[in-house]
């Protein structure tokens, strides 16, 4: 067979995905701005059309959306994804393979059970910056810092097995007004007098507190709020995998998933919205004590209006794996872009014990040392 020859030309059926050169299957290198042809060595440079820059990073009007107004069609596109049986996650497979494994319970998914779903289309992502062996390199690092995970544990989490995932996430932007209202705080200091264990009086400086009504109106804007649109992973995971440098965020262009999985969203835009404001409420929340000014602040009450609320779709790189330790699945995540680790690990339940047998064990000796 000729090296320059696509070895399976029948299984490529997306043309952004192919070399320009002889048609092979190509796959994007994270940390390069180009995909190289393992089978003739050219280098596809990643470019982008003019209607994708002009789609790029366009903000939906979320009220318009939800009130139906907006034409779908010019926002949903048809993807084929595999739902897996055991923990519901909906994920791609490449052309070119039959099966493959769940990257979030490793459970088998097979290729003829993937069905089209129409999806509001991805307006950006941010590439993988972060290969494989770096994100078992920060894997490694980060397992061989738990001193409670049980030794036989590390050999069954095999950062091997890694699978880089493109993970779903809505972005919010909101102009807020917010008025409130509360109390400040301001603090003085005066002397009193008291009377010691001796009897005597002695003088003190007091700090008190003198309160006062506060009201007022706050204006906070907010861009790009993430939310992770999949509830395949805990959230605790994801969001501590933040923070996400989103200038880094290019057009969105299937040369960049070449090689890798992708996930359907499985949190609806309402509900996203919902979750950004937790997020915007706490910005709020500084913004009114700061407006309160004074040493202490009290808010009794706050009405925020939300105005030019748009969201984005966009897909964010995350290594992920599991393992199975004691019929329990352990998931970890690596943040694709800056190398972050979470995820859970199991606990000793030996070095729990042992732990607390020495802690018993020196509180008794303490206590004979000092009892004689």
């Amino acid at each position: 067979m000729d090296e320059n020859t696509n070895p399976n030309p029948e299984l490529i059926n997306q043309k952004e995905l192919v070399c320009k050169n002889c048609g092979g299957k190509i796959e994007f290198a994270p940390g390069t701005t180009s995909v190289k042809c393992p089978y003739c060595g050219t280098v596809n440079e990643i470019t982008f059309e003019q209607e994708e820059l002009e789609k790029a990073f366009k903000e939906i009007d979320y009220f318009a959306y939800i009130n139906q107004t907006v034409q779908t069609e010019d926002i949903t596109v048809q993807e084929s994804f595999v739902k897996c049986e055991s923990c519901g996650a909906s994920t791609t497979i490449d052309s070119n393979v039959v099966s493959a494994e769940c990257p979030y319970c490793g459970s088998p998914l097979v290729r003829e059970q993937a069905k089209l779903q129409n999806i509001i289309e991805p307006q950006g992502l941010i590439p993988f910056v972060i290969d494989k062996n770096e994100a078992e390199k920060k894997f490694n690092q980060w397992m061989k810092k738990s001193f409670w995970a049980p030794k036989k544990a590390k050999v069954y989490a095999r950062p091997d097995k890694l699978q880089g995932l493109y993970t779903p996430y809505w972005t919010y932007d909101a102009s807020t007004i917010t008025s409130y209202v509360g109390q400040r705080g301001d603090d003085y200091h005066t002397t009193e007098t008291y009377t010691d264990s001796s009897g005597q009086t002695q003088t003190r400086t007091v700090t008190k507190t003198r309160w006062s009504h506060a009201s007022g109106t706050v204006y906070v804007n907010f861009d790009d709020i993430p939310i992770v649109a999949s509830t395949s992973l805990p959230e605790k995971y994801v969001n501590k995998l933040q923070p996400w440098n989103m200038t880094a965020l290019k057009p969105y262009n299937k040369m960049f998933l070449s090689g890798f999985k992708s996930e359907s969203y499985t949190r609806d835009v309402k509900e996203g919205f919902e979750m950004s404001k937790r997020v915007m409420e706490a910005e709020i929340v500084v913004a009114i004590n700061r407006d309160i000014g004074g040493d202490h602040q009290r808010i009794t009450s706050k009405n925020t209006t939300y105005n030019n609320v748009t969201f984005k779709h966009i897909l964010l790189p995350i290594w992920i794996s599991s393992y199975r330790y004691k019929d329990k699945i352990y998931n970890f995540v690596v943040n694709g872009q800056t190398g972050k680790v979470q995820g859970k690990r199991p606990v000793s339940a030996g070095k729990v014990i042992l732990v607390i047998l020495l802690v018993i064990a020196v509180i008794i000796a303490l206590y004979f040392l000092f009892a004689n």
